[in-house]
């Protein structure tokens, strides 16, 4: 289920944005309509180390949007901010993505790749030889790339350290954006603190 395409739609047609209390009365909503498992059709990319699973987790809550009647992209502002970073395709930023940037289908499926693989590198240079298991190391890539704090995080530091239950509580504080608690964000650390957990200790 593609939530922003369903957002963007619904807010196209009301010809304003979302109040916050309406945000979460849809997220509700689409939960409690949501089958799972979920199941994404469009094919995973091969990068650096992340399983399906992980490819998988990050489509699931990035989504490709916003699709335009053309067929094309469009950039999007931030949730939280309203503002920067723009995004655009599968929740792709950078100082290439403003208001206006328009991408194909193959431009946003050809970034998303890349970025996985760079994410990836990330996350297996901030872990350096320490044991890792597949469902942490996607779980970690997924939290890195949407918010770029890998190398940062108290979650990595305890990684490191074999503290891999302490580690999985880290994702669930990760949940704020512009200030807010972002049920969104909420979902996909409970996710991703899942698929660390999914393959049990590493070893």
């Amino acid at each position: 289920m593609n939530r922003k395409t369903i957002f963007d739609t619904v807010c196209h047609m009301l010809g304003r944005s979302f109040r916050q209390s309406e945000v979460e009365t849809l997220d509700t909503a689409l939960d409690a309509s949501r089958t799972p498992p979920f199941e994404d059709r469009v094919p995973s990319v091969p990068s650096c180390r992340v399983s399906p699973a992980g490819i998988q987790l990050i489509k699931s809550f990035e989504g490709c949007a916003r699709l335009r009647p053309d067929g094309l992209y469009e950039a999007y502002p931030d949730p939280g901010t309203g503002g920067a970073p723009w995004t655009i395709g599968w929740g792709a930023t950078g100082t290439d993505i403003g208001p206006g940037t328009v991408w194909t289908k193959e431009e946003c499926d050809a970034r998303l790749e890349a970025d996985v693989a760079r994410h990836a590198r990330d996350v297996a240079q901030a872990l350096g030889n320490c044991t890792t298991s597949q469902g942490q190391f996607d779980a970690l890539v997924s939290f890195h790339y949407n918010t770029g704090a890998i190398h940062r995080a108290t979650l990595t530091r305890l990684h490191r350290q074999g503290e891999f239950t302490l580690a999985a509580e880290e994702f669930a504080k990760w949940k704020y954006a512009g200030g807010q608690v972002l049920k969104g964000l909420v979902r996909r650390r409970r996710e991703e603190a899942k698929l660390y957990r999914s393959c049990g200790l590493p070893g």
